[in-house]
């Protein structure tokens, strides 16, 4: 039987079940479909394609060695796949679960709908310990576990069906603006496998306790999510390689509760991804409707464009931008702390800022951003409210405006002692206004005016009502859409978590 294995967001070939199983059944087509309207919309960017695009260079390559290369092949699905059918025949698509967009949900029905209307049969298969199609999330987190515990799918000999052909575009072909991520990381199973063995090995024995601080955070962190968010290392091939390295390092200072904590948050991130498999409407739909017009839907342009820049006049807030600006990358608590500020000192509604963040994130991971800018926004109506305070941040995470000055160097004048509020700074006129701008808003007392607000749209008749629906809703899941599950699960404090 020709089976055609469609790679989407799993762009590897170690621990990969579909290609596994389809390979069990005889001949293989491997496809990757570069799909010009996927790329166009408003959550992707140049930088998120760079990487895919040096992900399927080093991915063509290993299915070289397997014995089959790689199919690139750009425009819509159904049409690619109904080109494919009618030049080789085949009559099985086998691919993994995707938990994407809602443009990637409607196209999966899309060639749902193709296949079944020309009698080819599409088995998808999950990756990781995301379920789909469970009434309820009784049992969620031990049906993630044993996934996870299972052995790795075998890597399969392919056996040469189609000669390789189709180039891999650049941005520009793609109308995707050159972004100019100076230091973004570089896509690739090589790059993703160092990373791993540096951060078991080395990096990470001080990761629970470095990864808040961006001074610290970009070593001790693993850098493994944007290689976990396009596939090319299996969550379970991850877990796998941090439970032997727990064992190796039984007893050694730090690493237990090191490589604990990561485990820990790989498993909030499946549980993370989870929410967009149930909900999927999350990616547009405020949670608690009493949320959905509590910021005004046509975002202040100028406020949202300060934060984008990062020239709010908010020193910490600004070096965290133009860091996450340069790299693709930012650590987890300066990405909710950039979320908060956006929503309650900015008040800038979640469906404005929430895009910005998606582009810039090299690792953008659909099932976690979009619930994740809910809940740190506020809007979910379950969730307890976390605002911060950029300035009490900056003192905490870079106390000697160390990380300010590296990215924020029309600073290089102020005192220390007022890095982080130059505003305070008796000779300020000498910067602000001139080679810094003014805060654009003062942040203690639009928090202050923030939280009023919240209050109150929190005391409107019948909000606790409706969010003690939408927390039973979530508990027991009967829904449409992509129905999945809810259980006793780790703590809603991954905060942005992908950035692992």
């Amino acid at each position: 039987m020709l089976s055609l294995v469609w790679f989407k967001r799993d762009l590897r070939v170690v621990d990969h079940p579909a290609l596994a199983a389809a390979a069990e059944r005889g001949a293989v087509i491997p496809l990757y479909i570069v799909e010009p309207d996927l790329w166009a919309q408003p959550d992707a960017s140049g930088r998120q394609w760079a990487f895919v695009a040096e992900c399927l260079t080093d991915l063509r390559r290993e299915l070289v060695a397997l014995g089959q290369p790689l199919l690139i092949r750009t425009g819509e699905a159904v049409e690619v796949l109904a080109r494919l059918k009618a030049l080789t025949g085949f009559v099985r698509i086998v691919s993994h679960q995707e938990t994407g967009n809602d443009w990637t949900f409607a196209r999966d029905r899309h060639v749902a709908q193709w296949a079944r209307a020309h009698g080819v049969e599409w088995v998808e298969l999950p990756q990781s310990g995301v379920a789909r199609g469970a009434r309820d999330r009784d049992g969620w987190a031990a049906r993630r576990n044993a996934f996870m515990a299972g052995p790795l799918a075998r890597l399969p000999a392919l056996e040469p069906v189609i000669e390789a052909s189709g180039g891999v575009p650049s941005a520009r072909a793609l109308n995707l603006a050159d972004d100019r991520c100076g230091f973004r990381q570089i896509g690739g199973r090589a790059q993703a496998l160092d990373l791993m063995e540096s951060f078991l090995a080395q990096r990470g024995q001080n990761y629970r306790t470095a990864m808040s601080s961006p001074l610290s955070a970009e070593r001790a962190c693993s850098r493994l999510s944007p290689y976990l968010a396009h596939g090319v290392l299996s969550p379970r091939e991850v877990v796998h390689a941090t439970a032997a390295a727990r064992h190796h390092r039984r007893g050694a200072c730090g690493w237990s509760a090191s490589l604990g904590s990561f485990e820990s948050r790989l498993a909030w991130r499946d549980h993370f991804i989870q929410k967009l498999e149930d909900e999927p409407t999350l990616e547009y739909r405020t949670l608690h409707p009493a949320m959905n017009d509590l910021r005004p839907r046509q975002p202040d342009r100028a406020l949202l464009a300060a934060w984008e820049r990062g020239e709010t006049g908010l020193p910490f807030v600004d070096a965290c931008m133009r860091y996450l600006r340069a790299t693709g990358w930012l650590n987890f608590r300066m990405r909710a702390m950039l979320v908060s500020v956006a929503a309650y000192q900015l008040w800038l509604d979640w469906r404005a800022f929430g895009p910005v963040l998606a582009r810039l994130f090299t690792d953008y991971e659909p099932g976690i951003h979009w619930s994740q800018v809910q809940m740190q926004s506020g809007t979910t109506g379950i969730n307890a409210i976390r605002m911060y305070n950029p300035v009490k941040q900056g003192l905490d995470q870079d106390p000697d405006g160390n990380f300010v000055r590296s990215w924020v160097p029309e600073l290089a004048l102020v005192p220390d002692a007022f890095v982080h509020e130059p505003w305070r700074w008796p000779d300020a006129r000498r910067v602000l206004g001139k080679r810094y701008p003014e805060p654009v808003v003062d942040p203690a007392a639009a928090a202050r005016e923030a939280r009023a607000r919240i209050a109150a749209q929190r005391g409107v008749a019948g909000f606790a009502d409706q969010a003690a629906r939408i927390a039973q809703r979530h508990a027991s899941r009967k829904g449409r859409g992509r129905p999945g599950s809810r259980d006793r699960r780790p703590a809603d404090r991954a905060q942005l978590s992908l950035d692992l």
